[in-house]
């Protein structure tokens, strides 16, 4: 789709088709609200729409995506934070049993830790400190693979970005007792999006692994 018309005609599609033939499931969704058993952070990558590459229905997944698929640590300071916020909702109130940080390759977010950093700069007032969450990630991939190119690099910390994550969600205490009450789980995923690949995190490897059926 090209234009704003392109996604008027597509809603209209939409809802001549998929909204008519399950009236009955957006009856329920008004009458009784959403229920989705997954969280997903995804990137805000026009590439990797969650639902899309999940060939999801309405109301299976509460999507959170922000550039680079990143999780803050937990903050109480002021300030807007969206993607806290909605984390809080999808534990608390939806009261989801799984959380799915999903990475990608070819990350625009990511790649920007290895250019020079204009922080303030116009274009760079908010990305700089926002990717900064994945700074641990970036320096533990230098110090490891200095032979590396960078572009092998790149694909490791986006790896290691979704692992920081994962790392930050457990600073959430209503994230961190549900897992240890095993009411919720927590997800690493990783999509190759130039060779179709689905990579999953292994916590007894300490790898990601393609899964089987991808």
């Amino acid at each position: 789709m090209n234009s704003i018309e392109n996604l008027k005609t597509g809603f209209k599609n939409f809802r001549n088709d998929a909204f008519e033939c399950k009236s009955e499931l957006w009856e329920n969704f008004v009458e009784n609200g959403q229920d989705p058993k997954i969280a997903v952070v995804a990137c805000s990558d026009s590439r990797v729409d969650p639902a899309i590459m999940m060939n999801t229905d309405a109301g299976e997944i509460f999507v959170i995506r922000n550039v680079a698929n990143l999780v803050p640590p937990y903050d109480e300071n002021e300030g807007y934070h969206g993607t806290s916020a909605a984390l809080e909702y999808a534990v608390q109130h939806l009261r989801v049993e799984h959380i799915i940080v999903l990475g990608h390759a070819y990350c625009g977010g990511i790649n920007s830790l290895f250019g020079p950093r204009k922080v303030g700069v116009e274009g760079h007032f908010f990305i700089p400190p926002w990717m900064s969450i994945a700074e641990p990630a970036h320096r533990r991939v230098r110090a490891t693979m200095p032979n590396a190119s960078e572009a092998e690099q790149a694909r490791a910390c986006e790896k290691g970005a979704v692992m920081v994550s994962l790392e930050n969600l457990m600073t959430f205490s209503c994230v961190r007792k549900k897992v240890y009450k095993s009411e919720l789980r927590l997800h690493g995923w990783y999509v190759d999006i130039k060779a179709g690949t689905l990579s999953c995190y292994n916590a007894d490897s300490n790898q990601f692994e393609i899964d089987g059926d991808t």
